[in-house]
């Protein structure tokens, strides 16, 4: 067996993550550790390892570090793990760092036990002896002005639960402890002008013992099964995070705040490797709720910087959450103590059938041919308190690339009086549940390597042509174009969606032109759900959520801008505004032909209704980065067609057609279809 040694790219490894802990004892005593994480290679370094690793040397594996010690005190450092060595330490002020599930887990506790809360419970209608029945949802605190962020805290949403198989969010108390990470204790509560109690109705349930007393599950669906009898069609190579599927080449990596992370992504063109991006990943998101009453505004989780999509990863389970023929990574994860947290199947690889590919069938003679397609799905699901996030990062074999995201899991919740008026700023879900508006906006991080480094980004917009009907360039008025702007600055990439004009965005390489089109090669980013941050100019969400301004970010790269609400976002105030708007300075900088990262925000705005409750159908939200002038033809007419037949084969009655067709497919009424040449 040979022996393989980390691919630079490689999430740090149990033992990595141990060694990088003993380190940091060693030195400054025991401390809580809230990342313990690869530091990416610095990208000069890694690209001429990836051009010739047999006369490079292999970047150095080291590890970032972020700690809290005694007094509250967080300092941030480099661990290099071939020394090894601490080769940074630095005391960061101002600044809290990822909140981490120990922390999480410690609030529910110490609001059951907290007199000021038993006896708010007690004002809503809960007696001190089912304090056990009190549960809370730990939630950064946002923002406070009268705390600041020297004092780490978290607020406390909260819910009762008459029997332990009933649904919490169903039962939603009025008020807002506020807790202390450091000291472990409740500081404050916050109460409503507006007392509202605890309403108990008749729960309404979505487990399989609910389920079953209520008349049990449909009867009427028939098994389908998904089986790949001679195996998958991609495989592992290297440390065994590096894929080849259907021309696709890249590494899948993880760290405790993006989850999934995409390097070094190429595509063979008929034996030219090509690369494409050189890293892409989901970098953060914020989702901001609508209702302005105190203490509401403090909801805008960004569920990425505050709580972290790897350290919220589920570990998945085969045909449940991934169906068909699995391969799963697992993860590694720091725990607040200084050991090791290990998350089994946090990633699962399959393959999945995506109808037709092409087809055409020519009315002359009936000549066809239809050729099916299949995608490779890469995925990881994370739960952030109330909600879950599918994360499905979709590969087609014609070039696209599909991130897709599913929300689902359980809407927040608010307690409401009968027959109070929500002011629009909610919706009664259920008898006394007030589930209010919100939005949830991604923000997808994307460093374009499109035929080599330097990219410029334009804006495309379809536009009609400004001669007027009768002149003699648009006589019967009927041109229209795509009307390119190219985004000189950081300044002028900051653009917003158009659906009028059906707006993209190209990333091209200029230096690279298509020898059919003469146009330069390129990834188009199509993307149409693509809602406005909401919140004011101004309003506290918008000063910490700089990313969401606007649909389209453009920024020159550079090592380590990864986070663009910041290294450290819980308890921010966004002024100054950290991350994104930092890096883009007064504008002036040029983003055209060089190497550039483009963020790109996308979502959707929730206005809640029953269907949602108690359990969320899930919410899909997609968008395609397609290959435009990119390739000289059609990429996929050698994917095998499933039938095919030429009008000389039609003559001669299917003698030599393709006829390659699902045998296991079947009619599923019975009846007759028509029989092929």
């Amino acid at each position: 067996m040979p022996v393989y040694l980390p691919h630079p790219f490689d999430p740090l490894s149990s033992v990595e993550i141990e060694l990088a802990i003993a380190i940091v004892k060693r030195a400054h005593g025991d401390v809580n550790f809230h990342v313990v994480s690869l530091q990416e290679p610095r990208k000069a370094q890694m690209t001429a390892w990836l051009a010739d690793s047999q006369n490079t040397p292999r970047p150095d594996r080291v590890a970032e570090v972020v700690v809290i010690a005694a007094g509250g005190k967080v300092y941030e450092g480099l661990v290099d793990l071939s020394g090894p060595k601490i080769t940074k330490w630095t005391q960061v002020h101002g600044a809290q760092p990822i909140i981490t599930i120990e922390e999480l887990a410690a609030v529910e506790h110490g609001c059951r036990t907290d007199p000021a809360v038993i006896e708010q419970c007690r004002i809503s209608g809960i007696p001190a002896d089912e304090m056990h029945k009190v549960y809370c949802d730990p939630w950064t605190i946002g923002y406070d002005e009268r705390f600041g962020s020297n004092v780490r805290l978290q607020q406390a949403l909260m819910y009762y639960r008459p029997e332990i198989d009933n649904c919490q969010y169903q039962y939603p108390l009025d008020f807002c402890p506020i807790w202390n990470s450091v000291e472990k204790k409740i500081i404050a509560i916050d109460i409503p002008k507006i007392r509202r109690p605890l309403i108990k109705n008749d729960p309404l349930e979505y487990h399989h013992l609910a389920i079953e007393k209520q008349g049990g599950y449909r009867k009427d669906l028939k098994p389908i099964n998904i089986t790949q009898p001679e195996g998958v069609s991609f495989k592992m190579s290297g440390t065994g995070r590096e894929i080849e599927w259907q021309n696709w080449k890249f590494h899948i990596g993880f760290n405790y705040r993006e989850g999934l992370v995409f390097n070094n992504i190429t595509f063979n063109d008929k034996g030219n490797v090509r690369p494409i991006f050189y890293r892409m990943s989901l970098s953060e998101m914020v989702v901001p709720y609508g209702n302005p009453e105190h203490p509401h505004q403090r909801k805008h989780a960004f569920d990425l910087g505050e709580y972290g999509a790897g350290y919220l990863t589920n570990s998945l389970a085969l045909g449940c959450d991934c169906k068909g023929s699995i391969h799963y990574l697992d993860a590694f994860m720091p725990t607040q103590a200084g050991g090791v947290r290990k998350v089994k199947n946090a990633i699962c690889i399959h393959e999945e059938d995506d109808g037709i590919l092409f087809k055409h069938t020519d009315f002359r003679d009936e000549s066809t041919i239809v050729t099916r397609a299949r995608k490779l799905i890469i995925q990881q699901i994370f739960t952030a308190a109330n909600y879950e996030y599918a994360v499905q990062w979709v590969f087609h074999q014609d070039g696209t690339i599909q991130p897709d995201i599913k929300l689902t899991g359980i809407l927040n919740t608010y307690v409401m009086h009968e027959g109070e008026d929500t002011n629009g700023w909610g919706t009664q879900v259920a008898k006394g549940v007030n589930a209010h508006n919100h939005q949830h906006l991604f923000c997808l991080r994307i460093n374009p390597n499109i035929d080599g480094p330097n990219n410029t980004v334009n804006m495309v917009d379809a536009v009609a042509s400004d001669a007027p009907v009768g002149s003699p360039e648009n006589f019967y008025g009927n041109a229209f174009y795509a009307k390119r702007t190219r985004l000189e600055t950081t300044a002028q990439s900051m653009t917003d969606y158009n659906g009028a004009t059906s707006r993209s965005w190209d990333m091209c390489n200029e230096n690279k032109l298509n020898a059919v089109s003469g146009k330069p090669v390129s990834y188009k980013i199509v993307s149409r759900e693509v809602p406005g941050l909401l919140p004011k100019e101004g309003s506290l969400v918008w000063k910490r959520a700089a990313f969401a301004r606007h649909a389209v970010h453009v920024t020159k790269y550079a090592d380590d801008q990864l986070w663009p609400a910041g290294d450290h976002v819980p308890q921010t105030s966004g002024e100054p505004s950290h991350g994104l708007t930092e890096w883009i300075g007064d504008g002036t900088e040029s983003v055209a032909n060089t190497d550039v990262v483009l963020w790109h925000t996308f979502g959707i705005t929730h206005f809640p209704a029953p269907e949602d409750f108690p359990v969320m159908p899930a919410e899909p939200i997609t968008l395609l980065l397609r290959p435009r002038h990119f390739f000289t033809c059609n990429p996929v007419m050698d994917v095998p067609a499933s039938y095919s037949i030429t009008p000389s084969q039609v003559a001669a009655k299917g003698l030599g057609a393709r006829d390659a067709t699902d045998k296991a497919s079947e009619l599923a009424l019975g009846g007759c279809c028509k029989t092929k040449l």
